[in-house]
């Protein structure tokens, strides 16, 4: 249920694409967080522009637009060319709008899902990435963007405290405005049998003015995959920690496809600190199916106390959890399909679906 189609104007490249597939699951399976009445607030899409030669010397512009049932996504990067042997370098505006559920949402159904906890981001960032020459092993990204940071009730309005009278900003007011140095280093080795992956990630907060967030934010993804005969055997581990100045949105949220399944997004608890460990084991069913069993566990290492606010002990969050499940793996030339069923610790049963590498 859904369409796309490519247009080339001259040179540039316009690839639109719009599913109503997600309405269907929409009235189905999901509670809106919001009710807007207009049929448009139904239909998920992107638009994609691209244009190879800009301005006759191949730079490079790319703009694109996502909108999701209540998330959207506007980014432009303009990109001038540059000897392979030197970092390129992107111009890049985006402004986003999407649901604070990791921290704020409302833990339902033993902690199995999420709702809403009536506040939503609005982020504005201005700034230059640095993408760094390849090496063998290793790449890196170096970006600074000053960032503009806006929380917004359900129906639109600028907020400055939650539902419990708590902030929900580290200045208090009705924004934060930061600058933001992040670096991202990445190593990758494989070979016919296993690989494995290493991403580090460093933020740091530019205090430009006294009013402007001072802090440290590191993270880690460590993961490795080893072939057992016909099956793959997948393990991963996620950490990170923050310093500083701290808004309640800045919290690493555990929870969720991508974290602990079993429980909404968020559902596990949100902490200054976090560790999370995902285990998978996929097996051969057919030629385009497979078949997946996993076992995942997070905590915040105590730190939920900590956030500003503290959202997570207000809503009851436990801080750590564990998820049990299996699933089902769908491959083909058009994308790939996956359905995990988990069962978290409080024995509450959780289906994700999940659609992703479409071809275009």
């Amino acid at each position: 249920m859904g369409a796309q189609k490519s247009i080339h104007a001259g040179k540039a490249k316009i690839d639109v694409n719009v599913d109503l597939t997600h309405k269907l699951c929409a009235s189905l399976m999901l509670t809106p967080f919001r009710s807007t009445g207009s049929p448009l607030s139904l239909v998920i899409g992107s638009l994609y522009i691209k244009h190879p030669n800009l301005f006759g010397g191949s730079e490079k512009l790319d703009v694109s637009l996502d909108k999701g049932l209540y998330d959207s996504n506007v980014l432009i990067a303009y990109r001038r060319p540059r000897p392979e042997w030197l970092s390129q370098q992107s111009f890049v505006i985006q402004h986003s709008i999407s649901p604070e559920i990791g921290v704020h949402g409302v833990p339902m159904d033993n902690f199995s899902r999420s709702g809403s906890g009536g506040v939503n981001l609005s982020r504005l960032a201005v700034g230059l990435d640095l993408n760094e020459p390849a090496s063998t092993k290793w790449s890196s990204t170096t970006s600074i963007k000053f960032e503009h940071i806006r929380p917004l009730s359900d129906d639109g309005r600028s907020i400055s405290r939650d539902f419990d009278g708590f902030p929900v900003t580290c200045s208090g007011s009705s924004h934060d405005n930061m600058v933001v140095l992040r670096q991202e280093s990445r190593y990758a080795k494989a070979n016919d049998h296993s690989f494995c992956r290493l991403s580090l990630q460093i933020e740091q907060g530019i205090p430009v003015l006294s009013k402007w967030l001072i802090f440290n934010r590191f993270k880690f993804i460590a993961s490795k995959g080893v072939k057992l005969g016909p099956a793959f055997l997948l393990t991963s581990l996620t950490g990170g920690s923050i310093v500083g100045d701290m808004a309640p949105y800045q919290a690493f949220a555990l929870g969720g496809l991508g974290s602990v399944r079993g429980y909404g997004e968020g559902a596990v608890g949100s902490g200054r600190s976090c560790l999370v460990a995902n285990n998978e084991l996929t097996f051969p069913l057919h030629k385009m199916f497979e078949g997946a069993i996993f076992l995942d566990c997070g905590t915040d290492l105590g730190s939920g106390t900590h956030v500003p606010g503290n959202p997570a002990l207000r809503q009851g969050k436990p801080g750590c959890g564990v998820g049990l499940g299996y699933g089902l793996r769908f491959k083909s030339q058009f994308g790939h399909f996956q359905v995990d069923c988990a069962i978290n610790a409080f024995q509450q049963k959780t289906v994700y679906f999940g659609l992703s590498n479409l071809a275009s």
